[in-house]
C-alpha cells in the first residue's frame, strides 16, 4: 500500500489554498447530506454520517452549516434532488481514475468529466473499468516528529491496523473501513500531529509515470479536483516525489 501518498500528499500540501476557496467547507457539507440521505440522520447508527462530521468539526464548520446539511439530508430543508455518482477513467500513460461526485444535474456533471479527461490526455471509461483496481480502506499520515520508528510499530499492533510504512518524512497507517473511526478517535486523543485522516480508494498496484507524462498527468488530476461537483479524486501512478513537490508549490 506504500505510495498512496502521491496524489493524497499533494492535495493536503494545497489544502491552505482550498480552504480559503471555501472548496473544503462544501465537499464537507455535501458529504454530511449525502451520507445522511442514504443512511439516516442518526451518527451512531450511520458510520459514514459519523466520519463527514468528525471531519467537519476538525476542520471548524461552523455547527449550524452542519445542521442545515444534516436537515437537507433527512428532507426537514429543501435541498434539491441529489445523487453520489462514481465515474472511471484513464489519465495519461494508462493511470487509472476514480473520481467521486456529488450532483443534481447527472448529465452535466458527467459531460464535464468526460470534457477534463479528454481535455489533458485521458479518456473517460464504463462503470467497473479500473474500480476493482482500488479498495476503501481507512488512511491516516503521522508527522515523524509525532513518534519514532520502534514507537509507530507498537502503536500499529497495539491498535490492529492493516498496515503500515515508514516515509521519508512521514508515516502512513492503513485501517478496515469498520475500524477508520475507532482508529482516528484514538490517534487524535493520543495528541498525534495527523496531516491526513480520510476513508481512501487505495490501489492495489501502481502505474510509473515519468518526466514526460507527469506534468499532464497532474494537470488532469487538478482539473478534476476543481470541477463543482467533484468530492474526491482517486488515481493509481507513481511519480518521483521531486516533480510532485515542485506542482504543489
Amino acid at each position: 500500500m506504500a505510495g498512496h501518498s502521491k496524489w493524497a500528499n499533494v492535495k493536503h500540501r494545497k489544502a491552505a489554498v482550498d480552504a480559503k476557496r471555501g472548496k473544503i467547507f462544501t465537499r464537507i457539507l455535501r458529504e454530511v447530506t449525502v451520507a445522511t440521505r442514504l443512511g439516516g440522520g442518526d451518527p451512531d447508527a450511520n458510520p459514514r454520517l459519523r466520519s463527514a462530521i468528525a471531519e467537519a468539526r476538525s476542520n471548524n464548520v461552523p455547527n449550524d452549516n452542519i445542521e442545515r446539511a444534516l436537515k437537507k439530508g433527512t428532507g426537514e430543508l429543501e435541498g434539491g434532488s441529489i445523487e453520489e455518482i462514481v465515474l472511471e477513467g484513464y489519465g495519461p500513460g494508462g493511470v487509472a481514475v476514480l473520481v467521486e461526485a456529488v450532483t443534481d444535474n447527472r448529465n452535466r456533471t458527467v459531460s464535464e468529466i468526460r470534457h477534463q479527461f479528454a481535455r489533458h490526455g485521458g479518456s473517460l471509461g464504463e462503470s467497473g473499468c479500473v474500480a476493482w483496481m482500488f479498495d476503501r480502506k481507512g488512511f491516516f499520515s503521522l508527522a515523524k516528529e509525532s513518534l519514532g520508528e520502534e514507537e509507530l510499530m507498537e502503536l500499529a499492533l497495539e491498535l490492529g491496523v492493516d498496515d503500515f510504512a515508514i516515509e521519508d518524512d512521514h508515516y502512513e497507517l492503513y485501517t478496515s473501513m469498520d475500524d477508520y473511526l475507532r482508529v482516528r478517535e484514538e490517534l487524535e486523543s493520543r495528541g498525534l500531529e495527523l496531516s491526513a485522516k480520510e476513508l481512501s480508494m487505495i490501489p492495489q498496484s501502481y502505474v510509473e509515470v515519468g518526466e514526460d507524462k507527469a506534468p499532464q498527468v497532474l494537470r488532469l488530476m487538478d482539473a478534476l479536483e476543481d470541477q463543482e461537483d467533484t468530492q474526491n479524486v482517486w488515481a493509481n501512478f507513481d511519480i518521483d516525489e521531486s516533480v510532485l513537490v515542485a506542482h504543489s508549490e
